[in-house]
């Protein structure tokens, strides 16, 4: 029986097969193809909770959120890049990598360390979203949110005892939304100094790890052990507030010098000044000036008709690079025709000064800074000067209030340390920084500046012509002997005609800014609604510094 079954089931198969063939062709030709219906659309109210679940984690964030921008052009630019940022970003991986293999080699029986593969595959990174934050600082701050199923190729071969062991990385799948800050904002190319990149929330990776053609993250348990170690791995390099630096240019190319302390200098007397005219005394007065700087310099009076000079006069000159700045010094004669003529100069560099002693200085004078040309040897005369270089307290603007109650219940708000008081009390340096405006309109012109008013003094930046949206980004300092505690300054916009109108000038608005709460706080940088404009903004920058 068992042999007759089996001679059937052989005779079966060889006639069903022929003739399911035959049925089948017979079927593929002569049936009529079935039109292909859409898809059905359904907006996204009409979905029940079941169907929104399953369908929300896979929206695009500018889908859900509005403040989400849709980017495809920049998803179109990495699909374009993606080969040579492939190539590029696995040359930074090896260069970055050799050091770290290095130092594990010899180290339990490992005998090198190198790449088989090393390529990041064919499909790039795909933006989901990018939101763009504005700051009142010089930077640029987005987030993007980005997802990247990729197909890597990385093989690691690690040659233990003489035996190589491959290990590669398989099927990796990464979800991110960092944060990449481009600051400061520099004028040289790419105008940015730095990419600074935080995570804002710990990263989902997932991936597949096999050695020696096994996969490792199949063994139970081992998976979720790894993806929680690389997670907090990563947390606590990248995870706000931590950040990556990648530097773009150089510091010292792009390094804006702030004001660093004040040079404290006395012109006391000179001896023996050269004649400037054959008949008569000269009437002598010095120009003080900082190498470095383009503010104007500073002049003691003119004493009449004397070689031997006494001024006993005190000036206050900015310092912002202590290491390498020169103080010159030039004494003239002045005249009331024509130009005043030099009788002498002579420089001291500031980095023979001890930071908060003073010191006293007889120089001669002489007739140019070149002291190995021996052409003219005339005496010129001595100038003695006194100088101390006061350096500005890290952190010295801020002061901390202390208006919490103590543990006892009394209020400490009135107990100041000295320091404390000591910043409340000591001369210091106000820098003004007017960056720019927004929708500043005039009636008849709009070519604004900005006028910076302050004890009396009139500061202002250049004119910019025909807008309404001026960046000036100019500076302008006030060295005080007490802080402006009860003070304020106040900061016009002024429209100026370029050509002849009967109205010139135009006010487009003023604003008055409270001082006390820049020495309170050593640094404000905030934008201003301008007074008797209908839209007007000016963004100002304020610092106190104190020696």
């Amino acid at each position: 029986m068992g042999f007759l079954s089996s001679i059937l089931g052989v005779l079966g198969f060889g006639i069903g097969l022929p003739f399911g063939l035959v049925l089948g062709f017979f079927l593929f030709v002569y049936s009529k193809p079935k039109d292909v219906q859409d898809p059905v659309v359904r907006p996204l109210r009409e979905l029940d909770t079941e169907a929104l679940q399953d369908i929300l984690p896979e929206l695009p964030l500018w889908v859900k959120c509005p403040d989400y921008e849709r980017v495809d052009w920049l998803n179109k630019f990495l699909v374009d890049m993606w080969p040579y940022l492939d190539k590029a970003i696995c040359a930074t991986i090896r260069s970055t990598a050799q050091p770290i293999f290095a130092e594990y080699i010899g180290q339990y029986k490992i005998e090198a360390i190198d790449f088989e593969h090393l390529t990041l595959g064919t499909l790039p990174p795909t933006v989901h979203g990018l939101k763009v934050y504005e700051t009142n600082e010089k930077d640029l701050v987005m987030e993007p949110a980005m997802k990247w199923a990729g197909n890597p190729n990385i093989i690691l071969v690690l040659k233990v005892m003489s035996l190589p062991i491959r290990v590669q990385l398989v099927d990796l799948q990464i979800s991110a939304a960092p944060r990449i800050a481009l600051k400061p904002l520099v004028p040289t190319f790419p105008c940015f100094a730095n990419i600074v990149v935080s995570l804002m929330e710990r990263p989902q990776v997932d991936f597949g790890l096999e050695i020696m053609g096994g996969d490792i993250m199949s063994i139970p348990g081992l998976y979720l052990l790894v993806q929680e170690a690389i997670r907090k791995q990563v947390a606590s390099l990248y995870l706000w507030p931590q950040t990556l630096d990648i530097p773009v240019l150089d510091a010292s190319t792009v390094a804006v010098k702030k004001p660093v302390g004040i040079l404290h200098v006395k012109v006391i007397r000179a001896i023996k000044l050269m004649k400037a005219d054959i008949l008569g005394l000269s009437d002598p007065y010095v120009k003080l000036s900082l190498t470095g700087e383009k503010l104007p310099a500073k002049k003691t009076t003119v004493k009449k008709k004397t070689l031997n000079p006494e001024w006993n006069e005190n000036f206050k000159l900015i310092v912002k690079d202590p290491g390498s700045q020169v103080l010159q010094i030039q004494v003239f004669d002045w005249d009331k025709v024509g130009g005043h003529d030099r009788l002498g100069m002579q420089m001291i560099p500031l980095k023979v000064l001890t930071p908060r002693e003073r010191k006293e200085f007889t120089l001669d004078l002489l007739k140019h800074t070149n002291i190995s040309d021996l052409q003219d040897k005339k005496r010129r005369g001595q100038v003695v000067m006194e100088l101390s270089y006061v350096p500005f307290k890290e952190d010295s603007g801020k002061f901390n209030d202390n208006s919490d109650a103590d543990s006892g219940g009394k209020a400490s708000g009135s107990d100041q340390s000295s320091d404390d008081i000591e910043t409340l009390s000591g001369a210091g340096l106000l820098s003004v920084m007017v960056l720019g405006a927004e929708d500043v309109e005039g009636k008849h012109h709009n070519n604004p500046y900005a006028r910076v008013l302050f004890r009396g003094e009139k500061k202002k930046t250049k004119m910019m012509r025909k807008t309404r949206d001026p960046r000036w980004n100019e500076e302008f300092q006030f060295m005080l002997d007490q802080p402006p505690l009860h003070e304020r300054i106040r900061i016009e916009v002024i429209s100026n005609t370029t050509g002849f109108r009967f109205r010139s000038r135009e006010s487009l608005g003023q604003v008055e800014i409270n001082l006390g709460d820049v020495v309170h706080n050593g640094r404000i940088n905030q934008k201003y609604h301008l007074i008797d404009s209908k839209n007007g903004v000016i963004h100002v920058e304020l610092r106190w510094s104190t020696v």
